[in-house]
């Protein structure tokens, strides 16, 4: 499943390995994998590990939640209103909250869409915060022939309507950054136009979510680029380039130093886990990026 259509629809340590059997929802197959819930070297957990549901999208969630805090993992990201309930439930923490958005091409860079998101974001922001989470995403749109400086205009006349509101209630919208690659035409496509975007709100709750699988195929120099803005950066997304696959030696990244480069900005937000599993026990790959990351 392609994130474009899900969005628009402590470690735990254990001396035995614990089986799970995992339902796939779209085959009505029976996936059943086997992981070690032992954490041989304890996490350190300078990171605070997140992952995307949309990547294991064939798992149920309560049964992900159930695997994802054996593994170490504390938050998932794009969880919206309906699913609050059952993260609450397994002690797991909302660390992306989507629902607000109309969808990834129709943003806040035209203003067609302006009333209905003001409304959307009017209603969901309060809830956020008394749901006790942080973070709200929300994306720029695409082009469609508008020029970078106009619809960057758009989207500060746009987001002003809401961000007092925001501010209020003690929740940080963040602004997707996407490459050309798997998102034509989108316009949030480079850090230096989302952090003319930030400087133009002038707000400590707007920030970039910036996907650093997607910035190393758009325009390189993660790090560099993380150490330059950071104080712009509120949130971030893992896969490996090329393939958007497991991030560990089969691709170009070497996360380790890119997690280094994270915490000495002094973050202490969640980096979470966006990358889609090629191999077959798709909850080793998981709990292996979690080790790769936990620097």
């Amino acid at each position: 499943m392609k994130r474009r259509q899900f969005i628009n629809r402590a470690a735990a340590t254990a001396a035995t390995m614990v089986s799970l059997p995992l339902h796939a929802a779209n085959n009505n197959k029976e996936l059943t994998t086997t992981i070690d819930a032992s954490i041989k070297t304890p996490l350190k957990n300078n990171i605070r590990h997140g992952v995307c549901h949309w990547c294991y999208s064939d798992i149920p969630l309560e049964e992900f939640l159930i695997a994802i805090k054996k593994i170490g993992i504390g938050a998932v990201d794009l969880m919206g209103p309906e699913e609050w309930p059952l993260l609450k439930k397994h002690g797991i923490h909302s660390s992306m909250c989507n629902g607000a958005e109309i969808s990834l091409t129709k943003g806040w860079n035209d203003p067609q869409y302006h009333q209905k998101l003001i409304e959307n974001y009017t209603a969901l922001i309060p809830k956020v915060s008394a749901a006790g989470y942080t973070n709200l995403i929300c994306f720029s749109g695409n082009r469609n022939g508008m020029s970078d400086s106009q619809g960057l205009a758009n989207c500060i006349k746009g987001l002003k309507e809401i961000m007092p509101l925001a501010e209020a209630h003690g929740v940080v919208l963040q602004m997707e950054l996407f490459n050309q690659q798997n998102h034509p035409d989108y316009m949030c496509d480079s850090t230096e136009w989302g952090v003319a975007l930030c400087q133009g709100l002038g707000s400590d709750n707007f920030k970039l979510l910036y996907d650093i699988y997607h910035m190393q195929v758009q325009e390189g120099d993660i790090i560099k680029t993380i150490r330059d803005y950071h104080e712009y950066l509120g949130h971030y997304h893992t896969a490996g380039v090329p393939g958007r696959n497991e991030i560990d030696e089969r691709q170009e990244l070497y996360y380790p130093a890119i997690m280094r480069a994270i915490l000495a900005t002094g973050y202490e937000g969640y980096v979470s886990q966006e990358f889609v599993p090629a191999d077959h026990d798709v909850l080793a790959s998981l709990k292996k990026a979690i080790e790769i990351c936990d620097v």
